[in-house]
């Protein structure tokens, strides 16, 4: 598994992932809201990687690091640890590749989550969040099957090919101001940061975070990895409980600003994005909405990016969470 002392990945790998990910990856649309324009003065622009294959921007690092494993040990099968969306990517990327997934995921998991990676024909298994340690049982079951590891975040090329959903956004929208991402384990975070310099933009760009999680804004603070254990959030894609160390390390080297997003501004956000714009958006996926939204950084006047990272949630907990 990566460690700190992996090489990092580079602008340069984001843009050989683009290339990697055509024909493979939907080029996802971006949409607008006159309304919500009006209402900051600023022009938003909504990446829909929720509309992505598996519906999250997950299947882009998935893929590229499938992509990149050396064929002897792919061909050998894959694990991967996660709540949900990065166990549909590289489930859906290992059949793609004609090889086998054994996914840990968490007992409660959204159910519609563990029900698609199963139907992309990967084997789950499952463990208790606050008692067992995923990453610790992953590493014996991939030691006694013979499986490579494929972490969320903790991988060059899975920060690359995260990287390519903001370099593709920035294609589409020549000259943003901003740009607003979800924090959770920060690959996506770390790979949009270098996706901003593989474009050659002045781009800013802001991670939000849960606000019952809060190790990404304290790890910077700290400048060390600070972990918090099993956050309380309705952001259940975002309740890693500390930044992986080689995104971790990406994202210190710039110190970007990190915002913060309660469970209440997070359903707030999720029901404009279905009211008004008829988009469905997982917690998670809304969260980066939620944290244009807060008011923090002043939009007035200028262009700003936010991506819509996923929108895979259970129709009955999704209908509890646009009536409550």
């Amino acid at each position: 598994m990566p460690t700190p002392a992996t090489p990092l990945p580079t602008p340069a790998d984001v843009l050989a992932a683009a290339r990697l990910l055509e024909g493979v990856a939907h080029p996802t649309p971006v949409l607008r809201s006159t309304t919500i324009d009006r209402l900051f003065g600023a022009a938003l622009y909504f990446k829909c990687e929720n509309l992505q294959r598996t519906g999250s921007f997950k299947f882009r690092g998935a893929y590229c690091a499938l992509a990149q494993l050396e064929q002897q040990r792919r061909s050998k099968g894959v694990l991967a640890y996660s709540s949900g969306n990065h166990a549909q990517a590289v489930a859906l990327a290992a059949s793609l590749h004609d090889t086998e997934a054994l996914i840990v995921m968490p007992e409660d998991a959204s159910a519609a989550k563990l029900a698609a990676t199963r139907g992309y024909g990967a084997q789950v298994v499952t463990y208790q969040r606050e008692h067992e340690d995923r990453e610790a049982l992953s590493r014996r079951l991939a030691q006694e099957r013979g499986l490579s590891i494929v972490p969320p975040s903790d991988h060059p090329a899975v920060i690359a090919g995260h990287g390519t959903a903001a370099l593709e956004l920035l294609q589409q929208v020549p000259r943003l101001d901003y740009l607003f991402v979800p924090v959770g384990g920060g690959g996506l975070l770390a790979g949009s940061l270098l996706a901003v310099r593989a474009a050659a933009s002045d781009c800013e760009v802001f991670g939000v975070q849960p606000e019952a999680a809060g190790h990404a804004s304290r790890s910077l603070a700290e400048g060390q990895i600070v972990s918090v254990a099993h956050p309380r959030t309705i952001a259940d894609a975002a309740q890693t409980p500390a930044l992986a160390p080689t995104a971790f390390e990406i994202i210190r080297q710039v110190q970007p600003q990190i915002l913060s997003a309660s469970d209440p501004q997070m359903l707030e956000a999720l029901r404009f994005l279905a009211q008004r714009m008829k988009l469905v958006a997982e917690p998670t996926g809304a969260l980066a909405f939620a944290g244009a939204q807060s008011g923090v950084v002043d939009l007035h006047g200028k262009r700003v990016g936010v991506v819509i990272s996923g929108g895979n949630v259970d129709l009955s907990r999704y209908a509890r969470f646009l009536s409550d």
